[in-house]
């Protein structure tokens, strides 16, 4: 596994940008914050998928690795 597989790093992203919202929609929403929202908690609901795609986006990178194939020639110059 590579340390800067492009999967990981939007994994990482997407997981902490999800946990913020998952903390305000549970510590920091308002009845005024839910009346505008249609009494959906959207900040709770857009953490909890964005937590859930981070963990696709890591299972992903841990199941499926990527490796260069070290038998394989670079291509010449045109």
């Amino acid at each position: 596994m590579r340390l800067f597989d492009l999967r990981l790093i939007i994994a990482f992203l997407f997981g902490l940008y999800g946990v913020v919202l998952v903390v305000i929609g549970f510590g920091f929403t308002t009845d005024e914050d839910l009346a505008k929202a249609q009494g959906v908690n959207i900040n709770l609901w857009a953490g909890v998928a964005m937590v859930a795609l981070a963990a696709l986006f890591a299972a992903w990178a841990l199941l499926r690795p990527q490796f260069a194939d070290p038998d394989k020639q670079p291509l010449k110059e045109l």
